[in-house]
């Protein structure tokens, strides 16, 4: 979590900080450590600050990692409580997760739907502020700084976003030079097709997909 964005959201509601501290149960001196950044929030504590403070899901803890055995179903149902506009219908009562865990997770799916893997550079640019940190060095780990980056970029072009040179520069500076498609497992067919009407970003980073910036929905 940014720090900032608490202290933001408790000015924008009037509270001091002892009235902040007091919502949340906790004591004025941990609450001044988690504005200052000296504190990390637990998990119970950062699901009270969006619900008390409507903080972004980026106050949310992540895990060793992306969550393994996951249905499509459970990956558009996350994506909607994110706010993904396209998936609205889908919402409900459930935990959401933080937008970087799950970023992670779709980008390992071996077979990802194709309206979830459209809503991956949406996540980007709605949540710029996400770790980048952790995920970086997560993708790396995972050989996936390519399908990463190519969210990036798509998120940064489509978002006239400049914010996100310094992660895309950072994937570009790691990036494999292996093919590989956007979480799609395709035939011999599919990839010639692939390999011929790809994106100039899906080229960049050597991905097989015809995704580009013009024909993201909701992000602009």
């Amino acid at each position: 979590m940014n720090p900032k964005q608490l202290r933001e959201a408790r000015l924008q509601r009037g509270y001091t900080q002892q009235q902040g501290a007091a919502r949340l149960g906790v004591t004025q001196a941990y609450f001044s450590m988690l504005e200052n950044g000296a504190r990390t929030p637990s998990s119970e504590l950062a699901r009270k600050l969006m619900r008390d403070f409507g903080v972004p899901p980026t106050v949310l803890p992540v895990s060793a990692g992306p969550l393994m055995n996951v249905t499509p179903d459970f990956l558009a149902s996350e994506l909607a409580l994110l706010g993904y506009p396209g998936f609205a219908h889908l919402r409900h009562a459930s935990k959401k997760l933080n937008p970087a865990e799950f970023l992670l997770t779709a980008l390992s799916q071996r077979n990802l739907e194709t309206r979830v893997a459209e809503g991956l550079p949406w996540l980007v640019f709605r949540y710029p502020d996400m770790d980048f940190e952790w995920l970086v060095l997560q993708a790396r780990c995972r050989n996936l700084q390519n399908r990463l980056g190519f969210c990036v970029t798509l998120a940064k072009l489509a978002g006239g976003n400049d914010s996100l040179q310094e992660p895309e520069q950072e994937l570009l500076n790691s990036k494999l030079e292996r093919e590989d498609s956007f979480c799609r497992e395709l035939n011999e067919p599919e990839r010639r097709w692939f390999q011929e009407h790809r994106s100039d970003q899906a080229r960049q980073w050597n991905l097989l997909s015809d995704l580009r910036p013009g024909v993201l929905r909701y992000v602009a």
